[in-house]
């Protein structure tokens, strides 16, 4: 597996980031990374969670400055400092997690900063949505220009996301964790949206952690592990296997282990279930009734955007039900606040870990304890027992390794996506719960990270607890789950084995194409 050699002066490349160094505090983020994209290549940047990767397209986007190095656009060396700089030099860039204004519409947040005005100030909205209509169209990337961010699925979100930077015309595109939230479906169309950009001379850097992914769309790819430069390969020339041990260090193993399931009594009894839409009139979900067992892992599966967000917010009081009932360990929880249930043994790894997982600008050790600072471990007489806190989040850190600049005080916000993720896993699992909801737990995480967290819900479903899987992946599905429900426009329409079905005939189900009656 040759290393190919860094050339510092060549025209062919659209990108030179020589010898970039950024430090934080308590780590150095990019220690002296050089990275090399050719003009009308796909260039995967691949790397653990924390590794570095982000960092080093915030710098290109001019969100960071480093404190080395240099960068040079189509030869000529530049001096990025902040995200018009980036525009005006042709780089646009989708962030992991998104920059969109949540109460502006699909279309006021595409043209947001490059607005088309007239000779009197006045806004030419209906020019401005035919484009964004004719780019929709062109890209395959479907929008209703007209809804309110904060009422559209996370996949509409990305794809607004990608518009924008269509948009402006942006020559370098930089798409940080794209796949992260998308369906199998999208996830294709996706990458055929990168090789059509790529052949029409467009040079795309690809962050992510999916081999698969990278191994199908990427040309070249990078390896960074704990801020260093690893390597540079030509994706034709080498193995899942090696990328990822490059990435981590070891070999990983790909596929879950299991051992026979016992089954015990009933944890969740969901009997005709149904959640009202923000979005339109109809309910998102309609009559759903199922029950998880202990000791099983019940996956419910479909395509984004099929009344899973909502089934979710109604089964862990986040919204409430427009009809059905909801019994936990016997006891029935409809209308139970989020705590009672909490208490009562419900976990909820949520969709969105920044809206409902984390208060951001609360550090580590305190995001840690969010739903047990009251328990007597962690507070008494109404005072917050520190040390006890801060010893639990060092004890957590270590054992999933929680990677961050300055351990439990780390402000929640300033980690990597994937630590986020980590950090919310940890605390659902370690409540020692008799029901976990893990919606999208591996979401954002690399390779390495995913073989443990799968362990861990294997784990708890060996200890005879419920587990209830809510997975896009086509493959955590098939891989990780005892029994698999379909969803498709609210309604559970199909029971699947996952020993016996095949990502094909899922695939029917989940887009209404085959159902059975429940």
């Amino acid at each position: 597996m040759e290393k190919e050699q860094i050339r510092p002066q060549d025209s062919e490349y659209a990108v030179e980031m020589l010898h970039i160094t950024k430090r934080f505090p308590g780590i150095i983020a990019n220690d002296d990374i050089t990275l090399q994209l050719r003009k009308g290549e796909i260039h995967a940047l691949l790397g653990e969670n924390g590794a570095g990767k982000s960092t080093l397209m915030s710098v290109l986007f001019g969100l960071y400055q480093p404190e080395e190095g240099i960068i040079k656009i189509n030869g000529k060396e530049v001096k990025i400092s902040d995200p018009n700089d980036a525009n005006d030099l042709g780089i646009g860039m989708v962030h992991q997690h998104f920059k969109l204004v949540e109460c502006f519409t699909v279309l006021d947040n595409i043209i947001l900063g490059v607005e088309p005005v007239g000779k009197a100030g006045i806004l030419h909205k209906a020019e401005a949505r035919k484009r964004v209509l004719k780019l929709s169209e062109k890209y395959g990337l479907q929008v209703n220009p007209d809804a309110k961010i904060s009422d559209i699925t996370v996949g509409m979100q990305q794809r607004t996301e990608i518009l924008k930077m269509l948009y402006r015309d942006n020559d370098i595109l930089i798409f940080d964790e794209p796949t992260a939230v998308l369906t199998p479906q999208e996830i294709e169309e996706l990458m055929q949206i990168m090789r059509n950009l790529a052949a029409e001379g467009k040079s795309i850097l690809f962050i992510s952690h999916k081999l698969a992914e990278i191994m199908a769309v990427a040309d070249r790819c990078s390896v960074l592990r704990k801020g260093k430069y690893i390597g540079t390969v030509n994706t034709k020339d080498v193995t899942m296997e090696d990328l990822s041990a490059m990435m981590v260090g070891r070999n990983v193993n790909f596929h879950v282990e299991k051992k026979p399931q016992k089954l015990g009594d009933v944890i969740l009894k969901v009997e005709n279930m149904t959640v009202a839409s923000h979005m339109h009139k109809n309910n998102a979900v309609k009559n759903v009734s199922f029950e998880v067992r202990a000791g099983e892992i019940v996956c419910i599966a479909g395509i984004d955007g099929n009344g899973q967000t909502e089934f979710v917010y109604g089964l862990t009081g986040l919204e409430p039900l427009a009809g059905g009932k909801i019994t936990l360990l016997g006891k029935d929880i409809t209308k139970m606040p989020i705590r009672r249930r909490s208490v009562m043994g419900m976990s909820h790894i949520p969709e969105d870990r920044h809206k409902h997982g984390l208060v951001l600008d609360y550090s580590l050790e305190y995001n840690i304890v969010l739903q047990r600072y009251f328990e007597p471990q962690f507070n008494k007489n109404e005072f917050l027992r520190r040390k006890n806190i801060r010893a639990y989040a060092d004890q957590l850190i270590e054992q999933y390794d929680i990677r961050s600049g300055q351990g439990a005080i780390t402000s929640a916000r300033s980690m990597s996506g994937g630590n986020q993720q980590k950090a919310i896993v940890a605390r659902e699992i370690d409540r020692n719960p008799s029901l976990l909801v893990a919606v999208q737990p591996t979401r954002g995480l690399d390779v390495g990270a995913i073989e443990y967290i799968h362990k861990q819900i294997v784990a708890q479903r060996d200890a005879g607890k419920a587990v209830l899987l809510v997975s896009l992946e086509m493959d955590e599905v098939l891989d990780v789950s005892d029994r698999i429900l379909v969803m498709y426009e609210g309604e559970i329409v199909g029971e699947l084995d996952p020993k016996t079905t095949t990502p094909e005939e899922m695939g029917l189900y989940m887009a209404g194409a085959k159902r059975k009656e429940m």
